[in-house]
């Protein structure tokens, strides 16, 4: 009888363990990186459309200012890399940047891809989802950012505003304390000690002095189980970006990760959330 009993306790533990890992890679949620980059230009409307096809909880695009106060979807300070002009992205006109072809570089079909306004992205947000939007300039940016959402008609659970400079993500959590704001950061690695630049509890406590509403940061071996349970714990949702394997995305998401950004929302999607 009780050899019986415990076979079916031994069971319903193994389903019950199986439930809840497969509630944790579900719950997860996935970022497209500057939309679906691995398969199309980043940053352009043609990549964040793409994502949202492949049904991303989310989608990660960069912003600047352009010299004539309109916010674009760029990541690079400059337009060489993408665009082959050798100059700032803030010392061009939104119709001179226009003039830039953005997708070609990626594949030939893309040639048509142009730099996108913030405004343009925040269209295509589909209900349910929502936008994180990587500040890559300085706090210039956020009076129009403030318009730019307002005039969207997007609810304040629909955008999250992102960035590494810790000051402008005060200014940004100041200026608009209804959105959710994220410290972006990568943690450093002595190459001889093996020691990080910081503990986890400084980062934690970063963000709370600022009331900043979570941490995004680069993943690598500082991403651990304690420290997502340390940042949760203080009311600090973690973030890691770019993870394109799915072995790391399902030990993140095990470890009880919030979000995790890729350049391949479909396929960490099909395999956290078994999608079709």
């Amino acid at each position: 009888m009780w050899g019986r009993r415990f076979s079916q306790f031994l069971f319903l533990g193994t389903i019950l363990l199986i439930m809840i890992a497969t509630s944790s890679l579900s719950a997860v949620e996935i970022i497209g990186h500057r939309g679906a980059s691995y398969d199309a230009p980043e940053n352009t409307l043609a990549s964040v459309n793409l994502a949202w096809e492949r049904n991303a909880d989310a989608v990660e695009i960069d912003i600047y200012l352009s010299k004539d106060g309109k916010i674009v979807a760029f990541h690079d300070k400059t337009t060489k890399r993408i665009g082959g002009r050798d100059q700032e992205v803030k010392n061009q006109t939104f119709d001179e940047l226009q003039t830039l072809d953005v997708g070609a570089w990626k594949n030939a079909k893309f040639k048509a891809e142009r730099i996108p306004t913030l405004t343009q992205i925040l269209e295509t947000i589909p209900d349910q989802k929502r936008l994180f939007i990587e500040i890559k300039c300085g706090p210039e940016v956020l009076p129009q950012l403030k318009q730019d959402l307002a005039a969207s008609g997007k609810t304040a659970a629909q955008t999250a505003i992102i960035g590494f400079d810790y000051e402008t993500m005060q200014q940004a959590k100041q200026l608009m304390p209804e959105l959710e704001v994220i410290w972006v950061f990568k943690v450093k690695q002595n190459k001889i000690t093996r020691k990080w630049e910081h503990k986890s509890g400084y980062y934690i406590q970063k963000a709370k002095e600022a009331n900043l509403d979570g941490l995004d940061l680069g993943y690598n071996g500082f991403v651990n189980k304690t420290f997502v349970e340390q940042a949760k714990a203080a009311g600090l949702p973690v973030y890691v970006w770019t993870v394109n394997k799915v072995g790391d995305a399902k030990k993140l998401a095990e470890m009880g990760v919030t979000g995790i950004t890729t350049d391949r929302p479909g396929l960490l999607n099909s395999a956290l959330k078994q999608e079709k």
